[in-house]
């Protein structure tokens, strides 16, 4: 990405080289002796949050291919519309892969305007192998418990360690689910969208995904162009390098952004007293990074997890002033309490983080080839690092079970497509999870569409998130399925929102509104 400029303008020009077609194991299914999913059975599920909530399962195929064989049952959420006329069903899904989106409907119904959300049924659903759909994926409870090595193996044996850990995560799910690994996939997740979409009775849907949820959208409508009423695609996946290069990409951008983090706090000297020279303070956290892989804080905040707490600032950095008060702690008064307690809330992983990764693998894993000689990784994982350090190993040795998955691969979906109606896209120009690149990129593969561009912003996921700019062309589409043209490579352009102020300051409890969405995003894809 920092040769971002070139890239973009030869986009059009290499992208038909770049993708291949969807393989047969990938197409439409077969209409012949399709089982249908049954009507759901909706039943009342609101929360404090969500009142007006309902749930309800449908069951599916596990196998497309065998449509009367084995049965695998997914959750439902729906707030219903309340207008009197209904533009049908609106999918909603936070990403991942492995996110769950029971609760995004709540959100997405209750964040748009009250007269765009009465329009529709929005729908949220746990995808195969996800939260309460079932079976849920758990292939090694605790994997993740602290400490871990660190993950820079900067000798033989951390090396030999992290290794031994990514194989062995990869064993256990094949131990323990060797009938089901074939089919936790992208393209079974799309064909499981056009199940739900029977199910409720609608014709069409419409959708709307955020991160890994874009791509999932893009497949759903290169394999069922004719069932979408509209497409909202927000924080876009780059198609071209699913999954080994596009995390590559991350690398860089997320060290572009940990850096505009350490330079924010280098800004707010008087609070955090740090320094004012950015270089400073990211040499002081790296020297952190260092006392913590030799003593780890109260024996749970080695150098491993330390980048599990920081990274969720690359997402959003609303987390800023919370993580700023954990690193001033922790140099300046040698106090450890606010960085294990900023670990717990962001970087720490419970049962549903186990069930998430699992299902993150398994999808990733199986969706694409990824290099199974280890010297490959080696090799790139050494370049990357040697310009981006910040998450170049941590991110390595998140996806490392593919150099050891069991299920052979799909081959990549070409998700090009001129059979749509008009579909909206939203990208941040700074966004490291789903770097710039990936907005545009689709932006050219989808025919017709119109991409909002929000200039200088780096949060990941960016409408319902405090921007009455972006917000306005969500709801317009939504509503009236009016998008924005432009004449260059993008359609329109919302300025970011400022950055955050430290807690001290009242401003620090403004965007409370971004904070629930991106709990609800979380943290990878």
């Amino acid at each position: 990405m920092r040769e971002r400029a070139a890239v973009l303008c030869g986009a059009a020009v290499v992208l038909a080289g770049m993708l291949t077609s969807i393989p047969a194991e990938a197409s439409a299914p077969r209409t012949t002796g399709t089982a249908q999913a049954a009507k759901p059975t909706w039943k009342k599920c609101g929360t404090t949050e969500y009142p007006t909530l309902q749930c309800a399962s449908v069951t599916v195929p596990l196998d497309y291919a065998h449509p009367r064989g084995r049965q695998i049952t997914l959750a439902l959420s729906r707030v219903p519309h309340t207008a009197k006329t209904s533009q049908g069903p609106l999918l909603v899904n936070p990403g991942g892969p492995g996110g769950s989106g029971l609760k995004l409907a709540g959100f997405v119904a209750s964040s748009l305007p009250k007269a765009v959300a009465a329009q529709y049924d929005v729908i949220g659903f746990d995808p195969r192998g996800v939260g309460e759909s079932k079976p849920a994926l758990d292939c090694k409870p605790g994997y993740v418990k602290p400490v871990r090595p660190d993950s820079v193996p900067s000798t033989p044996a951390l090396e030999k360690a992290n290794l031994a850990r990514a194989a062995s995560f990869a064993r256990a799910c094949a131990a323990k689910y060797a009938s089901v690994l074939p089919y936790i996939d992208t393209v079974s997740a799309a064909r499981d969208m056009d199940a739900i979409r029977q199910a409720l009775g609608a014709p069409k849907v419409s959708y709307f995904g955020y991160s890994y949820g874009t791509y999932l959208g893009a497949v759903y409508a290169k394999l069922f162009p004719q069932r979408v009423r509209r497409l909202v695609l927000d924080s876009i996946v780059d198609p071209t390098g699913v999954w080994y290069d596009d995390n590559l990409q991350q690398d860089y951008a997320f060290n572009d952004r940990h850096l505009a983090f350490l330079a924010w706090v280098a800004k707010n000297d008087s609070t955090y007293r740090l320094g004012t020279d950015p270089a400073k303070v990211e040499a002081k956290w790296y020297a952190m990074r260092a006392a913590l892989a030799r003593n780890p804080a109260q024996r749970k905040v080695g150098a491993s997890e330390l980048e599990d707490t920081f990274i969720p600032g690359g997402y959003y950095n609303g987390y800023w002033p919370h993580l700023a008060e954990a690193f001033a702690a922790y140099v300046n008064d040698r106090n450890s309490g606010p960085l294990v307690a900023a670990y717990n809330a962001l970087g720490a992983v419970d049962a549903s983080g186990d069930n998430g990764y699992s299902v993150y693998t398994s999808v990733q894993c199986r969706d694409v080839s990824w290099p199974h000689d280890w010297a490959q990784w080696r090799k790139d994982s050494w370049a990357v690092y040697g310009k981006a350090p910040f998450m170049a190993w941590s991110n390595a040795w998140y996806n490392a079970p593919c150099a050891f998955w069991p299920t052979k691969a799909l081959r990549p979906v070409n998700v090009s497509n001129d059979k749509l109606p008009p579909t909206l896209l939203f990208q941040a120009t700074n966004d490291a999870a789903t770097p710039y690149q990936g907005g545009v990129t689709v932006h050219h593969l989808l025919r017709g569409s119109g991409l909002v561009v929000e200039q200088g912003g780096g949060n990941h996921g960016i409408t319902l998130s405090g921007s009455a700019c972006l917000d306005k062309y969500l709801a317009a589409y939504l509503d009236r399925g009016t998008v924005p043209r432009g004449s260059g490579q993008f359609d329109a352009v919302c300025m970011a929102l400022p950055d955050p102020k430290p807690l001290s300051s009242k401003a620090a409890s403004t965007g409370s509104h971004g904070t629930t969405l991106h709990g609800l995003l979380g943290f990878h894809g």
